[in-house]
């Protein structure tokens, strides 16, 4: 059984086909549309498609205007490009810890870690539960930090009603095939702000302003476009657009079902007192891209017995994710200490992900959850 599987039916085989017929499979009308369907789901003024939500937190950062001498809040416990982004641009990425019941950045911690070189805070939607952003842009707004959305985890996921991504300064979003929403590969950056839009425009198409070359005269189809900024290729293909689309046409039955077997894995996961469920903050707007349980005995070699006996029964799992200060890069450079940012380490310790998916059968979760209760009896 795998950790996930994409869901995909015959809308993604007419749309490709269509893409495929018009012999337009570069970035074009399919981006387009995708563009404004995410826009339109996060009720956002621009979406800007992108290769990876690794390149979309990199042009997030740029469109930031972030740089050397610059501090960049990160939850110690996330994926590392949530880090990289900072690295990338020069910045340096302070991690804060995380409060262990939600996965996500700690409020008073994140206060705590605030200086006057603080810029950018990345607040990390872990697994497709909402972050605090109310306690977030509470400690940003007064003192003009960017608040940078990371929903590589999180779309559909909503914090008091409002849509992820939407609620910041700039969004980042994932298309990755774990991702409730996947073209293979791909992301995209949302933001109500023009003059973000217009960066991360510019910075993803190798710098162009979209502006005509004054030098030729007169202006048409064959005009070559203006180059005034130092960009990159970071460009999402129709082809991949195309499966987008497609899948954003069922993104609400898609998130339904997670929201259901998520919801499902808690129900029959009660009674073993050996694990904690994901809980705390707004659990209905969970999207439920990850079921992230952890062991309460807080042991590493428990939990890697329980995943050892899941993988001889056929049951792909995975930890959680990283806890980031502990990586090589990050360890190295800054001389971090693994028990500064504990709850990060004890969540990278004793998680455990388990399948799921829209397509996962009761009969399947049963087996699991079985699996799971008679590796901890």
């Amino acid at each position: 059984m795998n950790i996930t599987e994409p869901s995909f039916d015959e809308a993604e085989i007419a749309l490709l086909r269509e893409c495929l017929d018009s012999k337009w499979v570069t970035q074009g009308p399919f981006t387009e549309r995708f563009e404004r369907l995410i826009a339109e789901k996060h009720g956002v003024r621009h979406a800007l498609a992108c290769t990876s939500c690794t390149a979309a937190l990199h042009l997030a950062t740029l469109a930031l205007k972030l740089g050397p001498g610059d501090e960049v809040m990160v939850p110690a416990f996330t994926w590392v490009t949530s880090a990289h982004s900072a690295e990338y641009v020069g910045a340096k990425p302070v991690f804060v810890d995380i409060d262990l019941s939600t996965f996500n950045i700690d409020p008073e911690r994140l206060e705590a870690a605030i200086t006057p070189r603080t810029k950018a805070i990345v607040a990390v939607h872990l697994f497709g539960l909402a972050a605090p952003m109310d306690e977030i842009k509470a400690i940003a707004e007064p003192r003009g930090i960017a608040v940078i959305e990371d929903a590589a985890c999180a779309i559909g996921t909503t914090y008091k009603g409002r849509p992820v991504g939407a609620i910041g300064d700039i969004g980042c979003f994932s298309f990755h095939p774990r991702k409730a929403v996947t073209t293979g590969e791909g992301g995209a950056v949302t933001t109500n702000r023009d003059d973000l839009a217009e960066r991360v425009r510019s910075q993803r198409n190798h710098g162009s302003t979209g502006a005509p070359d004054a030098s030729i005269e007169p202006h048409g189809p064959w005009t070559m476009a203006t180059f005034d900024n130092l960009g990159f290729n970071l460009r999402l293909s129709d082809i991949q657009a195309a499966v987008g689309v497609a899948q954003m046409g069922k993104l609400d039955r898609l998130l339904s079902e997670r929201r259901r077997l998520g919801h499902r894995y808690s129900e029959l996961l009660a009674g073993n007192n050996s694990i904690v469920r994901p809980l705390g903050g707004d659990v209905d707007g969970h999207a439920f891209q990850s079921y992230v349980i952890r062991f309460v005995d807080g042991d590493r070699a428990r939990r890697n017995a329980v995943m050892a006996t899941l993988a001889a029964a056929g049951i792909q799992t995975r930890p959680g994710t990283h806890a980031v200060h502990r990586l090589g890069y990050y360890k190295n450079k800054y001389g971090l200490r693994p028990e500064q940012f504990p709850n990060a380490a004890l969540a990278e310790d004793t998680t455990i992900t388990l399948p799921i998916y829209p397509n996962m059968t009761e009969e399947d979760q049963l087996r699991v959850v079985d699996c799971i209760n008679r590796a901890c009896a």
